[in-house]
Order: C-alpha cells, then structure tokens, then sequence
C-alpha cells in the first residue's frame, strides 16, 4: 500500500529541509508525531536513526536508507507485522518550494487491515504537509 501527498510552500526549499530534516522538533509542527528523538549524533543522513511516537501506532525506529542532500531523504521501519518506508521530498517552486510526502507500508498487518491503514497514512500525510506549510511560512524558528 502506497500513500502519497504534495504541496505547495511560500518558503525556499533550503527552509523546508531544515525544518524536514529536523526530526526532533516534529512534535512542535505536527500532531502527527507525538515524540521524536534522535538515536545517533552528527548530521542527518544515511544511516541516522530517529524513535518515532505517534498517535495509534507503536513507537519505531526509522532508519535513513537514501539521502539526497538538500532535496529528499527515504526511511524505514520495521514493527510486528508492518514494513514502513517514507520519502520525503521538497523542490523549487516559483519562489517557494513543492513538497512531497510519501509512505508504504506493507506486511501481513497491512493486508488483515488495509483499508484502516490506507486512511489512517491518508490521513497523517495530510496533517504532516499542512504542519509542515505553516511551519515553514509562518515560524522563522
């Protein structure tokens, strides 16, 4: 099961990486991510490791897998019965920046559950672009 969402930001991608890439602030920005908090040290990339808590879900370990500096990066998760992987991307827009949010989720919870999990990741990818909109354009933090 794949879900997917774009939108339009009155922000340069440079600012929306940032906040993107920022992992342990989502809580701030998003209802989506109740805690965030980063495993490792040091810059964002491959291989860095961030737990995740959000609302209906069991806390996870995402790990990055692909990082292409500035413009997307890729996850993955693993919980019983649930494979994850999240992409996350942002480009220029205008002046602004087009952001892309992804997840697919696959395993044998999915399939018993699919149509649960197709709306809840409908759901959240929404939530997460409209926090990460006002985020972006409204909080110079």
């Amino acid at each position: 099961m794949r879900n997917e969402t774009s939108i339009s930001i009155d922000a340069p991608p440079e600012r929306v990486w940032a906040v993107m890439t920022d992992v342990e602030r989502w809580p701030e920005w998003t209802a989506t991510v109740a805690r965030a908090k980063r495993v490792d040290k040091g810059t964002f990339g491959v291989g860095s490791k961030a737990r995740l808590k959000q609302p209906r879900v069991p806390t996870m370990t995402w790990t990055v897998s692909a990082l292409e500096d500035g413009r997307s990066f890729e996850w993955t998760a693993r919980a019983p019965g649930v494979r994850s992987v999240a992409g996350h991307r942002v480009l220029p827009e205008g002046t602004g920046s087009l952001v892309t949010l992804w997840v697919q989720q696959d395993g044998l919870v999915v399939r018993l559950m699919g149509g649960r999990f197709t709306k809840m990741a409908e759901e959240y990818l929404g939530i997460e672009a409209e926090g990460l909109k006002r985020r972006c354009e409204g909080d110079a933090s």
